[in-house]
């Protein structure tokens, strides 16, 4: 197989798997990064492929969103060294929009709160306002 086919494959690989909704997850990118692989495609060739069929083709990709939103709230944080109510509020939102409605709210707010928690950001919360605790229990992560 030339390398102009294998670029082929891949290309039609991503668009098959964005075919019904525009949104490649970490589950798919991971499936067409280990067939680029296979294909003898180094990883970040494959990477920088997906982001470009991705592009051209209008798809979202979750991974590149969700980087975006880590940058976001790393700033948030940077602020006053805290994630405030809003702040999340915001956050989810941007989500939301740039995953063009493919995921839910419960969905962002979920993906949200892995990003803080994975990054160990602190969450402003009030004496007697909870909001953070809160949330986690709407879904399902307290």
């Amino acid at each position: 197989m030339s390398l102009e086919d294998v670029k082929k494959r891949f290309v039609e690989e991503v668009k098959l798997r964005a075919y019904d909704d525009k949104y490649i997850d970490k589950n798919e990118e991971r499936e067409i990064l280990q067939i680029a692989i296979q294909q003898g495609i180094g990883v970040e060739s494959a990477r920088a492929a997906l982001n470009q069929v991705c592009e051209a083709q209008g798809y979202v990709v979750e991974t590149k969103v969700l980087s975006e939103i880590k940058d976001l709230i790393e700033t948030f944080a940077q602020n006053d060294g805290v994630v405030s109510e809003k702040e999340f509020s915001d956050s989810v939102a941007q989500l939301k929009k740039r995953c063009q409605g493919k995921r839910n709210d419960i969905q962002c707010k979920k993906m949200v709160i892995e990003i803080i928690e994975d990054n160990s950001y602190k969450v402003k919360e009030g004496m007697f306002h909870h909001w953070y605790v809160k949330v986690k229990k709407e879904v399902g992560m307290a």
